[in-house]
């Protein structure tokens, strides 16, 4: 009876051991699974923590946005993903801010940014969106880029996204933006309300399809001094609508490819650099008067020819008169000639008589 005691008073703490054991167990192969940490590297991405840089190509069939980006990552490269929206908070880390100050976007295939796209990224220096489709961007994509210095927007604007830019420009955090890349867009004009809002010191419009510069654009750059502007490869028509862009081009350095600004039409001054110009080929007030020359000239000549109709209506009666005495005049003659023609036909024959 005591054994059997003693064996009951026994089995409760043998249980509570294997308990203990099992949990043991189960914590140490919990412990040897391998687990993500947030300065982990993402699985389609290379990494170099040295510099603070995380590379993220196609691979693998990973064609989205890395939702594991590091927390100590400084610059962040994706490129040829795919990817066709950038959701609001798309860099978000768990709601947490990242310290990033580079993002290249390039090549990606994005039509769409959505408001607030970049929340999180409040220290971005460099955003890098060129050589994308974007066909709608957002008035506030560019919403809490605080400390944005540098936009990079070549070769990705449809004509739609170039009319939407104007809002998302005005955003009043890129009050710190000093360079604007919009080269390869075909744009007519330039996609910003006002110059002089923006603390810009380069604007980049290369190779778009620029004829002209607006009056209210050339009055911001001369008040805006320290801006610097690159308007290479556009097909400028050098009339007399150029004549303001003309003199700013002379007598400013604010647009650093001056030489390379030339004229596409007309024909007459195809490849002429704008600043070779001569004055007198943009200059309105010539160009008016000539044309009002050539009204006038036209006007006299019409005047002279209306007085001379009004005198031979006047004088058709001796006019009349006059072509009839003519008439008469040449028919007479011409009697005469027949009649010596008749008489004299031929003295050979006479001759041939005799």
């Amino acid at each position: 009876m005591r054994i059997t005691r003693s064996a009951e008073h026994l089995s409760v703490p043998l249980s509570v051991w294997s308990l203990l054991r099992l949990h043991c167990v189960a914590l140490l192969c919990l412990m040897s699974l391998p687990v993500r940490t947030d300065d982990a590297c993402p699985s389609s991405c290379s990494c170099a923590r040295d510099s603070g840089t995380v590379t993220c190509l196609p691979d693998g069939g990973h064609t989205d946005l890395p939702a594991d980006v590091p927390t100590w990552t400084s610059t962040l490269i994706l490129k040829g993903r795919n990817i066709s929206t950038l959701p609001q908070g798309a860099f978000t880390v768990n709601g947490t801010e990242l310290g990033m100050t580079t993002l290249s976007l390039s090549y990606n295939g994005i039509h769409t940014i959505e408001p607030y796209a970049f929340l999180g990224l409040s220290r971005l220096h460099l955003l890098d969106l060129s050589h994308n489709h974007l066909e709608t961007i957002s008035s506030r994509a560019f919403h809490g880029l605080l400390e944005l210095r540098s936009l990079f927007l070549n070769y990705s604007l449809s004509a739609d996204a170039a009319a939407q830019l104007s809002g998302a420009l005005s955003a009043p955090g890129l009050r710190n933006l000093h360079r604007l890349e919009l080269a390869g867009n075909q744009l007519k004009f330039i996609p910003m309300e006002r110059l002089d809002l923006y603390n810009l010191h380069a604007l980049v419009l290369i190779n778009n399809s620029m004829e002209n510069i607006g009056s209210e654009n050339i009055s911001s750059l001369y008040q805006q001094r320290r801006i610097r502007v690159y308007l290479a490869l556009n097909p400028f028509r050098c009339n007399c609508e150029l004549e303001m862009f003309y003199y700013w081009l002379k007598n400013s350095s604010q647009c650093q490819d001056a030489e390379r600004v030339i004229c596409r039409e007309p024909e007459a001054r195809r490849g002429i650099p704008v600043e070779k110009l001569r004055e007198e080929d943009v200059d309105c007030m010539n160009e008016n008067l000539e044309a009002v020359s050539y009204v006038f000239l036209g006007i006299v000549l019409a005047l002279i020819g209306v007085v001379f109709l009004m005198v031979l209506y006047l004088n058709r009666g001796g006019i009349k008169r006059w072509l009839n005495n003519i008439r008469e005049a040449c028919r007479d003659q011409m009697e005469v000639y027949h009649y010596r023609y008749e008489q004299d036909s031929d003295p050979r024959l006479a001759n041939v008589a005799v």
